[in-house]
């Protein structure tokens, strides 16, 4: 299977606020952040305490139904052993539901949204919509990252 096919949105984002409503809980921070090559704007909320994200930080995000490398859908379980995982080539990890999607604007201003909550930690997603066709409401997301 193609690694296409389970990675449903990745792109390069570059951190350009630490908390900009200010910090409300000791290990969270939530993350502004702009893509390169997709121009999407993305709020975070990222564990800081084991992963701190500061202004400046660049980083590869990945969005993925599944961490199996053959497609298969993920059992919800996390078993440990050798074998290979999406998980292998990421540093910050988390699992979450997809809750909301939402349309802004209209024409060549229309942009898309989607919201999703790992555990708490919420992300919002923003732009062309394009890029979010393929998000379902309800679907379980993969959320990882990794610092470049």
């Amino acid at each position: 299977m193609k690694m296409s096919s389970i990675i449903l949105f990745e792109d390069i984002f570059l951190v350009d606020k630490v908390d900009p409503d200010g910090k409300k809980f000791d290990k969270v921070s939530r993350i502004e952040a702009r893509s390169q090559n997709c121009d999407m704007y993305m709020l975070l909320d990222v564990n800081v305490e084991i992963y701190p994200m500061r202004v400046g930080d660049k980083f590869a995000l990945a969005l993925a139904h599944t961490l199996n490398l053959d497609g298969t859908p993920d059992s919800g379980y996390y078993t440990q052993g050798g074998r290979k995982s999406l998980a292998d080539k990421f540093e910050y990890i988390m699992h979450g539901k997809l809750y909301k999607i939402s349309d802004e604007g209209s024409g060549k201003t229309l942009k898309a949204e989607i919201y999703v909550s790992y555990g708490g930690l919420l992300m919002m997603l923003k732009g062309d919509p394009s890029y979010i066709t393929h998000f379902e409401l309800d679907q379980k997301l993969f959320l990882l990252m990794r610092k470049l």
